[in-house]
């Protein structure tokens, strides 16, 4: 399918889930991570979900990073259409953007080369760890300014398409995508 299919596919199956399950397929799904072998690396970057969209929560993915004492770090689009990356701490100020993402005011920021993890938002993959985002290519740009040994693991409510047929030369594909029933090697 193409990417444009894919969008509005999977937009219509979140616009189906209720609250609650989304809730109880995140806490699935970030249980899930346990079994990724990511255990020894310092920095991880990781969203804030969009509520209205009905993303993934990661509230239960960010309390096992802080429970096994993890630097999380989250994003801030800038002026420049890239991401920022910042500390998250205790006294990190949150607010929504144009787009309802939560972002830090402002804080510690991390440059893109020191970041080992980066838990990536989509909307959709596929079985060669192609993903389908919003469209905006923020994370591309973002995943290409960083180290090719950054682990890039994508967090999906479904499952794998068989393939997105118009992927390009600036598509960064995953590592791993975990989704509430299994997890994603490529």
């Amino acid at each position: 399918m193409l990417k444009r299919e894919l969008r509005k596919k999977y937009k219509d199956l979140r616009r189906e889930l209720s609250l609650e399950e989304v809730s109880n397929l995140s806490i699935t799904l970030a249980n899930g991570i346990l079994q990724i072998p990511i255990w020894d690396f310092f920095y991880f970057h990781i969203f804030l979900s969009i509520n209205k969209q009905k993303e993934i929560d990661t509230q239960p993915i960010l309390a096992i990073l802080q429970g096994k004492d993890k630097n999380v770090l989250i994003p801030k689009v800038n002026g420049e259409n890239t991401l920022e990356n910042y500390l998250l701490l205790d006294n990190t100020v949150l607010k929504k953007n144009k787009w309802g993402i939560p972002e830090p005011v402002d804080g510690i920021t991390i440059p893109n080369n020191k970041i080992d993890v980066v838990f990536l938002p989509l909307l959709a993959f596929d079985l060669r760890g192609n993903r389908v985002g919003y469209g905006k290519g923020y994370y591309d740009t973002f995943l290409n300014n960083c180290r090719k040994e950054t682990v890039k693991i994508g967090v999906s409510l479904f499952e794998a398409e068989t393939s997105i047929n118009d992927t390009n030369e600036h598509d960064v594909t995953l590592d791993y995508c975990i989704t509430p029933d299994r997890i994603y090697k490529f």
